[in-house]
């Protein structure tokens, strides 16, 4: 019986310190879910920060990226043409009229599928202007005319020049 009591008595002190525990608290318990509110709204806003910055980074990366995809067909055709062009002056200089001009052909074609389908600027209008001469030097040799190799040079020299920009 005597055990029976001292449980009792451990049973209803736990109870009482439980009950006061629970009663004093209440006012720092509003005051901890109120700064856990305002420290949850202001995660969410750093959140929406990180969210837009990583989206604006995603948008810059990509358009750098496209812009450097560009910019190296660019370059590649040029480089293409370019050694077209050489080409065609070799075969020019063995009297090779005929294989000349379809390097000057292929040349031009080279430059004006690269400048095909890009926004119109400086260098894609370059582009276009030395396929233009590239198809005009084309007919000259297929005509058998003689070209003078300083056309060559000069046509050389603008495609440096476009590679150069």
């Amino acid at each position: 019986m005597l055990k029976f009591i001292a449980v009792l008595l451990l049973v209803a002190g736990a109870f009482a310190a439980g009950y006061y525990a629970g009663q004093q608290p209440v006012g720092t318990l509003q005051a901890s879910v109120s700064d856990l509110t305002h420290r949850l709204a202001i995660s969410e806003e750093t959140i929406s920060d990180a969210r837009q910055s990583l989206k604006n980074l995603s948008q810059n990366a990509l358009a750098t990226t496209a812009e450097i995809e560009r910019d190296l067909r660019r370059r590649k055709a040029l480089m293409e043409a370019k050694s077209r062009v050489v080409q065609a002056k070799a075969y020019v200089l063995d009297r090779n009229y005929s294989d000349g001009a379809k390097e000057l052909t292929e040349a031009a074609s080279t430059l004006e599928a690269a400048a095909k389908g890009t926004k119109s600027d400086a260098s894609t209008q370059a582009m276009l202007d030395v396929a233009r001469a590239l198809r005009d030097t084309r007919i000259e040799v297929a005509m058998g005319k003689l070209v003078p190799l300083k056309k060559f040079d000069d046509l050389q020299r603008r495609i440096d020049q476009s590679l150069d920009k």
